[in-house]
């Protein structure tokens, strides 16, 4: 069925990003690829910075790690063979410089630092890459399954290098490794704790784990051994959970704690003229929206199979759904105007982003007709799934509404996040309000939600073309080619609709006046090494 449609303009980012730049004080912000903090002054050595997160972190374990607050703390203690800078390109980090690729793209060879331990002493080396990298291909739930699919194994060159050896070329792959794929972990603490590394992780990193009390605090301290550790200036760093924004932002300004992360929208104006904060706005990469159960009945990797709720089971009530959604509303109303309305997984910021693309404006006449030819008596009942904050609640509240004039009943179900998403990753939801933190390569935000079987592919969501076009978009290293591939994925997944997205978030990070030296980029991780208070 065709949907009406309404390009979105670029610039949306931008003015959202300038908005935010408005009044004196201590209010701060950045562009969109950024270090963050302009702030100059240096920072003092010693002294511990505690960092307000919004939720629970799951597992810290990179192997079986799902969410975005898990990245936000192994940025910390856990480096990547590959990292991203402040542009979003991919830069060496535990490697000593990109992979060298074999002319057919299934042989990749990655040159490694030498001179490190890992925080327990144990020397890094291509024996350790191999470890970690066999574990997330093959330990029962591994989250790196996917990520790392096109591996056929990983080979040990010399101490220095290793090779990886493709099943077919796979462009996404550098990527993939600065991510948690490419975190390394210790053999020694592998070997010593196995499944159980959660408890006690050690990597290679400028801070090592101390202890965690789940739903209150994470705390770290300085490595000693660090390769860089004359870069870090904070003897330790403590992740306290505050998963309600306003006690958030309460505690910053207090000075309880000195970094509060993802603030609500509806604060920062306030926060522009308030000399107690500094601000630091950064456009994600990455996309919130509503995941629709159209085939999850055995869990998400597991064959799709038919739903038996309305809403999963139509096409046309999904589209009905979508048009009685105001998305220029629901940022005005739930985000203060300060987010970027979009339908797609890739923002506007990405390279692959294909402004031709065009959104569907709300149409409640048209929803009403959809919803009456579907056969399914009104109102027709859908339980959306959302987190517990009171934004999460007020996006429900608003969804819930709108969806009400086209003859949608919604029931907002808030759930704890870990819980939301392990009921919806075994196929018990409805509809999720969920989104994803992005990633740089646009396979990222795409393949693992789309292609059947996919380990993230909650919706249970299959479709044959979709899947032909993410494989051939991963064997293609020429973007042009690839943003074809992709947008027409996207086109196709927008008249599907497992998910409905919504928009681009801003995120948010708010500062004590005397906190110096963060690193924030468009991934929303909080990088700390050189952070610390001005002397």
């Amino acid at each position: 069925m065709s949907r009406p449609r309404r390009a979105l303009p670029a610039v949306l980012i931008t003015l959202a990003l300038v908005s935010a730049c408005g009044g004196g004080g201590g209010g701060e912000t950045s562009g969109a690829t950024g270090t963050g903090d302009t702030d100059d002054r240096e920072a003092a050595a010693g002294g511990t910075l505690t960092l307000a997160l919004a939720e629970d972190p799951d597992a810290l374990d990179p192997t079986l790690a799902r969410t975005l607050v898990s990245r936000e703390v192994f940025v910390s203690m856990c480096e990547k063979l590959y990292d991203v800078d402040g542009d979003l390109e991919i830069v060496p980090q535990l490697a000593a410089d990109l992979p060298e690729t074999s002319e057919d793209g299934t042989s990749v060879t990655i040159p490694l630092r030498e001179g490190v331990v890992f925080n327990d002493g144990t020397p890094f080396d291509a024996e350790a890459v191999k470890t970690t990298l066999d574990r997330h291909l093959t330990l029962e739930g591994s989250a790196r399954q996917a990520d790392l699919e096109a591996v056929e194994s990983v080979e040990v060159v010399d101490p220095a290098t290793v090779r990886l050896n493709l099943k077919a070329a796979f462009a996404p792959l550098t990527a993939q490794l600065a991510d948690r794929a490419g975190m390394i972990m210790s053999p020694t603490q592998l070997e010593a704790l196995g499944e159980q590394f959660a408890t006690d992780p050690v990597c290679v990193g400028p801070f090592q784990f101390v202890s965690r009390t789940a739903g209150n605090e994470i705390v770290l301290e300085k490595a000693p051994d660090y390769y860089d550790a004359d870069q870090v200036k904070l003897d330790g760093v403590t992740y306290r959970i505050i998963t309600d924004g306003n006690v958030r932002l309460a505690n910053v300004k207090s000075g309880d704690v000195q970094v509060a992360e993802r603030l609500q929208p509806t604060d920062v104006a306030a926060l522009e003229s308030d000399p107690s904060v500094k601000l630091i706005g950064q456009e994600s990469i990455g996309y919130q929206g509503i995941s629709i159960n159209v085939g999850n009945v055995a869990g998400a990797a597991a064959p799709p199979g038919e739903v038996d709720t309305a809403l999963g089971g139509s096409p046309e009530l999904r589209e009905a759904f979508e048009l009685s959604l105001d998305r220029e509303t629901i940022n005005k109303v739930v985000f203060a105007g300060r987010y970027t309305p979009g339908c797609t997984p890739l923002p506007p910021a990405s390279p692959y982003y294909d402004e031709s693309i065009e959104c569907a404006t709300r149409d409640i006449d048209r929803a009403k007709q959809l919803v009456e030819e579907s056969g399914v008596p009104t109102p027709v009942p859908v339980t959306l799934t959302v987190g517990t904050s009171p934004e999460n609640l007020r996006l429900g509240q608003v969804i819930q509404s709108q969806a009400k004039e086209a003859g949608f009943d919604v029931q907002v179900a808030p759930t704890e996040f870990t819980s939301a998403l392990d009921a919806s990753d075994a196929g018990d939801f409805d509809a999720f309000q969920v989104g994803w933190s992005g990633r740089v390569d646009p396979d990222g935000n795409t393949y693992n939600f789309w292609h059947t079987g996919s380990s993230l592919n909650r919706s249970g969501y299959s479709n044959p073309e979709v899947d032909e076009l993410l494989e051939q978009a991963r064997l293609i290293e020429d973007q042009a080619e690839r943003m074809e591939l992709y947008t027409q994925a996207t086109e196709m997944v927008l008249e599907d609709r497992p998910i409905i997205y919504l928009y681009h978030p801003v995120n948010y990070l708010a500062t004590g006046p005397d906190v110096v030296g963060i690193e924030y980029y468009a991934d929303g991780l909080p990088r700390l090494k050189t952070a610390g208070l001005a002397e």
